[in-house]
């Protein structure tokens, strides 16, 4: 288990079966692993595949759940080792959420997991997931209504 803020800690699967005292929030992303959580923990299931290149929305998803329980709750971040796909979550999320640069969010997160090993074209993901938000708020701030005058 590697703390990597206050809120957020990466984890492997044996610590998602069995998430330490402290941690409100799990969030699995490890597509071959299912987990019963305690009915206490807030648990989310957002499946990646290991070693492959993650769909935008999917990554957009899991760090939209991560935003909703940040900073207030302490969230168990897991997959099968704890090393790539819950590590590059965590780099979206510093990214999308944080204002880090790609570069900045590797090293933060290497920093405190070492080993860590972001998934294939995860730069250009996290591009897309930017991309998906700008998108999604420019339509949002422009579907205010006007009153027609007659």
């Amino acid at each position: 288990m590697h703390v990597i803020s206050n809120a957020l800690i990466l984890g492997n699967i044996d610590e998602a079966r069995n998430p330490m005292p402290g941690i409100a929030g799990l969030l699995l992303v490890a597509e071959e692993f299912r987990v019963e959580p305690p009915v206490w923990l807030d648990y989310e299931y957002i499946p990646f595949k290991e070693f492959s290149v993650v769909d935008p929305a999917r990554l957009d998803r899991a760090v939209a759940w991560l935003e909703a329980r940040a900073p207030g709750t302490r969230t168990l971040v897991c997959c099968r080792a704890g090393m790539g796909r819950s590590a590059s979550v965590l780099i979206a999320y510093f990214c999308c959420n944080q204002g880090l640069s790609y570069e900045e969010a590797v090293a933060f997160v290497k920093a405190r997991r070492p080993g860590a090993m972001p998934l294939p074209q995860l730069q250009e993901t996290i591009e897309n997931v930017l991309k998906l938000r700008s998108h999604r708020a420019s339509k949002t701030a422009g579907s205010t209504s006007v009153p027609r005058v007659a």
